[in-house]
């Protein structure tokens, strides 16, 4: 199994050890998603966490019977539902495959175990982390500071091709806009 990009991703934050590395190696699990493949539905508890090889993914939430996409994810991410993850409990969100995707994960015990055995990886969770939250934080302010136009520039700077994986439904409700709203930004580019 290929894990250069992992691997390339996790020493971009710290340079890990060549223990470190092999354990990982040893530890990974890759499998292959088709289209619409769900890895999380709301409720479960989140077991594993996952690396996007080669894909696109996104997460979403119900209120009442209308679906909110809260965040798309491709080649090179790192995906989980943070909160059902580490909290474990269950899942507000859903996680959804929307391209034929190849993921690479480990298991929650399996993460625990890295960071007890390999006290050096804790840095480079502790930093993926704050990378993370960091976006999630950009987003929220995005929200409430860009308007419609400038959120969805943005999501095309982002994910160039999310166009052509998402429906038009999911990036209006991503950008927390109608999609009518969304038809008309389109039609002004």
């Amino acid at each position: 199994m290929e894990t250069s990009g992992l691997l390339n991703l996790l020493n971009g934050f710290s340079i890990l050890s060549v223990g470190l590395q092999d354990q990982i190696k040893a530890l990974l699990v890759e499998e292959s998603f088709k289209k619409k493949s769900i890895l999380l539905r709301e409720g479960q508890v989140s077991q594993r966490i996952y690396f996007i090889k080669k894909g696109f993914v996104r997460a979403y939430y119900f209120k009442g019977s209308r679906e909110f996409t809260n965040w798309f994810m491709s080649e090179g991410d790192i995906i989980l539902s943070v909160y059902s993850f580490f909290s474990r409990r269950p899942s507000m969100e859903n996680i959804e495959v929307l391209e034929d995707s190849v993921l690479q994960s480990i298991n929650w015990d399996q993460l625990q175990s890295l960071y007890k055995n390999y006290p050096e990886f804790n840095l480079t969770g502790r930093l993926i982390t704050e990378q993370y939250y960091i976006r999630s934080e950009e987003r929220t302010i995005n929200l409430q500071t860009q308007d419609a136009k400038q959120r969805y520039e943005k999501l095309l700077a982002d994910y160039p091709g999310v166009l052509q994986k998402a429906s038009l439904g999911q990036i209006a409700s991503f950008l927390s806009i109608k999609q009518e709203t969304l038809s008309r930004i389109r039609g002004k580019r």
